[in-house]
């Protein structure tokens, strides 16, 4: 059901899958509901009511995000509605039926890059990364390449509980960790329901690295998850690289999610030279804010 929906429009936003909203449904608390024609999405975090973007044919959205707005209102919360791609944030500030305010969320603008770019990895821009895969290379030639199949994802699940030991003593008061971790245990114990590819890297017995995403639209791919033992030099760019000439040549573009606003992720991401983000955009109304202010 929410595969037909998402395939029905060109949605660009790497949140608009199944995989993502089932991922992050436990912390968020996503409801859901289908009424003429339209698939809603509620959620809650932190106490504050949210709204994902409706999804459904163009002709349906300004009246199904007009019923939103009732609900909330029947809810006594203030409106807002996140991530919306600026196509569906143009639709509703420029309808005139009420006043909405939209900001933009850069934290959360996804970051898209040329599959061939990061098959190639050519040119100057890409020397620093053509470095440390070439050093990967020649330091790990016995480095083996594997489709992610029910034989080693076991395999993938001990690399990710080192992976997330090291995260959770750089960081132990973030919550996300420990969401994040469960979500991807959850998705590798039943991989073949998801329909998702994945790449992983075994090295001396053990996988250092893996990653798995699926088809967003009709030209890009988005990528879920990667992780790599951050001991082993190069092994992001390879796990990157692998993937991407694997599984996606034949799409134009990768889509690698969001930067979250951390210094360290956006750098890493920018690295690659994306070559077009995807804007997203909060939805509130003007009301709403009148209110508090008041308030």
């Amino acid at each position: 059901m929410f595969d037909k929906f998402f395939a029905a429009n060109r949605y660009e936003n790497s949140h608009l899958n199944f995989t993502n909203l089932y991922m992050w449904r436990k912390p968020f608390d996503i409801k859901f509901c289908v009424e003429d024609g339209v698939l809603y999405l509620l959620n809650r975090y932190n106490g504050k009511y949210g709204a994902v973007m409706p999804i459904c044919a163009d002709n349906l959205f300004v009246g199904a995000v007009q019923k939103l707005t009732g609900l909330f209102e029947e809810m006594a919360v203030p409106f807002y509605m996140g991530g919306v791609e600026k196509k569906y944030a143009d639709m509703i500030t420029g309808d005139g039926a009420a006043d909405f305010v939209a900001v933009k969320d850069e934290n959360n603008f996804d970051y898209v890059y040329n599959s061939d770019d990061l098959i190639n990895l050519a040119g100057r821009k890409y020397h620093s990364k053509k470095n440390h895969l070439n050093a990967f290379r020649k330091s790990y030639p016995d480095a083996e390449y594997l489709p992610v199949t029910e034989e080693i994802i076991t395999l993938c699940k001990l690399e990710l509980n080192g992976w997330y030991k090291i995260r959770a003593a750089e960081e132990e008061d973030d919550p996300f960790i420990a969401y994040e971790r469960a979500a991807i245990i959850e998705v590798l114990n039943n991989f073949g329901v998801f329909k998702l590819k994945g790449g992983a890297i075994k090295l001396g017995g053990r996988i250092v690295a893996f990653t798995f995403g699926e088809q967003l639209n009709s030209d890009t791919a988005v990528i879920h998850v990667e992780k790599a033992d951050p001991n082993v030099r190069g092994a992001y760019p390879a796990i990157n690289q692998g993937f991407v000439e694997r599984e996606w040549a034949h799409l134009a573009y990768v889509n690698r999610e969001e930067d979250m606003g951390l210094p360290g992720l956006r750098k890493a991401k920018e690295s690659y030279k994306p070559v077009k983000l995807i804007e997203k955009f909060n939805i509130t109304l003007a009301a709403d804010k009148a209110g508090q202010t008041d308030a």
